[in-house]
């Protein structure tokens, strides 16, 4: 009678984990069966913003269901980052991001709600996101080197703008500071367009353009002296990166992307990714990321959690040296 019982709490465990297993695959089988909500942390019509809308196209189309964008901005991406992370990892809710989010931020606030790197899963790379080292037309440079020069001899008279402290335009502007032995003013804004207005207006002298400006470049309202990524811009073959005008390593790209919640079924992730790489290889995704000054570089789930992991560490160690705090 005991043996019986023994095998029945067996078989009855047996039975159970065996249900456990098959939950996610079940799940995944019939995910999605109903609207997808993407939470983007920025405002709309920055690169976060464009990024989600036109990836969210696609996306819809493949997985037969309504992919809808909500702005949740605030913190530097921390208001629409804890929201995501506090959600439940259902396949449903999903984050765009840029990478400081995730590998800046932590670095910034002494305390924060959540925890990006354990109460979010990445899913998908979306593009990477250049920098552009842009100057008023009135300064009297043509090339990095003048520009060096010029603020050498300037110390502490010229000033950059930037869409608030800690973000990737900022550190950009303290990464070149620092590589180069130079000093001039940041001056912090809520966003990157009040800056590049100042820019504009000749109140700032130079600025560090996550692309906004890009038309105004061409307009020959700035002159682009440089670009801050390891590879030249495809829309600006011609214009160097600031590694090969003498900054050895430069590199203040940032990179967007696509989060879920901690939890969220391996397999869902995974056809998310599918998804998402197979959006990011069409021309018409391509061309309206290279329109923002990004390029689509897709990855795995993996590659992409590991990039952000090596962006927090060498992020990280320039806002300690720098001594940068959030606003």
């Amino acid at each position: 009678m005991k043996t019986n019982s023994i095998r029945r709490a067996v078989l009855a465990t047996l039975v159970a984990t065996a249900g456990i297993a098959i939950v996610p695959a079940a799940f995944a089988q019939a995910w999605p069966s109903k609207p997808i909500r993407v939470v983007v942390n920025f405002p709309p019509g920055g690169a976060a913003d464009q990024l989600a809308r036109t990836i969210g196209v696609p996306l819809s189309e493949a997985l037969g269901q309504p992919v809808v964008v909500e702005n949740r901005a605030g913190a530097n991406g921390n208001i629409g980052g804890e929201a995501v992370a506090k959600s439940p990892g259902d396949g449903y809710t999903l984050l765009m991001s840029s990478g400081g989010m995730v590998s800046i931020n932590p670095h910034l606030y002494p305390r924060m709600a959540f925890d990006p790197a354990k109460d979010l899963v990445p899913v998908a790379a979306a593009a990477r996101v250049l920098v552009f080292l842009e100057v008023k037309p009135e300064l009297p440079v043509k090339n990095v080197a003048e520009f060096m020069a010029y603020l050498k001899a300037n110390p502490g008279k010229l000033s950059f703008g930037s869409p608030g402290n800690g973000s990737s335009p900022h550190l950009a502007g303290e990464m070149m500071k620092a590589q180069a032995g130079v000093f001039a003013v940041h001056v912090p804004y809520r966003g990157a367009a009040p800056a590049m207005q100042d820019l504009l207006g000749g109140q700032l002298d130079f600025m560090f353009d996550p692309g906004i400006g890009l038309q105004q470049v061409r307009a020959g309202k700035l002159k682009l002296l440089a670009v801050g990524s390891p590879k030249r811009s495809p829309l600006f073959p011609d214009v160097p990166t600031l590694d090969e005008a003498g900054l050895k390593g430069f590199d203040a790209d940032s990179w967007f992307g696509f989060y879920a919640p901690a939890g969220t079924p391996a397999p869902v992730v995974e056809r998310l990714n599918r998804e998402i790489n197979k959006a990011l290889a069409s021309a018409a995704v391509q061309s309206r990321i290279s329109a923002i000054g990004g390029a689509a570089e897709p990855m795995t789930p993996a590659e992409f959690g590991a990039k952000a992991a090596a962006d927090s560490t060498r992020f990280g160690a320039l806002i300690k040296t720098r001594g940068i705090k959030a606003d």
